[in-house]
């Protein structure tokens, strides 16, 4: 309504169609020919037992998922019952090398910039991003595709606004389009003290239709999210977070959170530096040091 009435509206409400509901976003991927992971709709969790032969896959919730949730791994037919009985995707499960994420902008004349690559290392029980490193480290013909395949999205969603495309890396080295955010990105959250631009100041030139800006890194960085403990709930307290304050390079950001539970997003911690073997160093340290807990 509000675009009828000749508000502008970033992403467009055509694009947040497409990108909200994940039957829709991957028909729209396979309409496009925009390489991505074979699949089927299913309507009732009972459909997938038409899809026996598809298995390993995992089933996605059309719409209402979020963080990880709305997301479950079918290896086989024991596991249907794990399904979703309400309308979802069945994607057929990537033999995965790794999952790399490319936030990228586009103002109103259709100018698009691409940030360089952050490679995501997933938590494997609360399936959220654990910690990144940006730039990845890419074959220069996987960087060529991925920008490829992000400038097709952007081309076919033909939309202004800041978006965070997710690709998986297969251990062919094939390249495919994983999911599509239209919106800043905990995967971009690295790009506040690591790059010229970051995916805020980016989000505000397209706004207000100012010069795009340098999407360049810096230096080297990674994220460490900062996720609820397991066995914790209630008021937060983070535990270790004097020890990390000390680290050199290395940025807290805490969301004003007051509540935590297992597996709750409560912030992140940046950390900058021209040697890869020093960020994941730093990284794994503060995994391991800083808590989210209760007293």
């Amino acid at each position: 309504k509000l675009e009828q009435e000749g508000v502008k509206v970033y992403p467009t409400p055509a694009a947040i169609r497409i990108i909200k509901n994940k039957i829709l976003q991957k028909q729209f991927y396979q309409n496009n020919e925009i390489p991505t992971s074979e699949f089927h709709i299913t309507q009732h969790q009972s459909d997938l037992l038409q899809h026996i032969s598809f298995l390993p896959a995992v089933h996605k919730l059309g719409e209402g998922g979020y963080d990880g949730k709305g997301v479950q791994v079918i290896d086989s037919e024991k596991e249907i019952e794990l399904g979703f009985n309400a309308p979802a995707v069945l994607e057929k499960k990537v033999a995965i090398a790794k999952e790399i994420a490319l936030i990228v902008g586009m103002n109103a004349e259709g100018k698009t910039i691409i940030y360089p690559p952050a490679e995501m290392i997933f938590d494997p029980v609360y399936n959220l991003l654990d910690y990144q490193l940006s730039p990845a480290k890419l074959e220069e013909k996987q960087l060529w595709k991925a920008q490829a395949i992000a400038r097709k999205v952007m081309s076919g969603l033909n939309s202004p606004g800041l978006f965070a495309i997710e690709l998986f890396i297969d251990k062919s080295g094939d390249v495919l389009v994983n999911e599509t955010a239209p919106r800043v990105h905990n995967s971009g959250h690295h790009t506040i003290e690591a790059n010229y631009s970051s995916q805020y100041d980016m989000l505000w030139r397209i706004l207000l239709n100012y010069p795009l800006g340098n999407p360049d890194e810096i230096l080297p960085s990674a994220i460490v999210n900062i996720i609820g403990a397991e066995g914790f709930t209630g008021d937060v307290v983070y535990e270790g977070l004097d020890e990390v304050l000390k680290i050199d390079n290395v940025f807290v950001h805490l969301y004003g959170k007051k509540q935590t539970k297992p597996g709750r997003k409560m912030g992140h911690v940046t950390i900058i530096s021209s040697d890869y073997q020093d960020l994941t160093h730093k990284a794994n340290k503060i995994k391991h040091t800083l808590k989210a807990v209760t007293l």
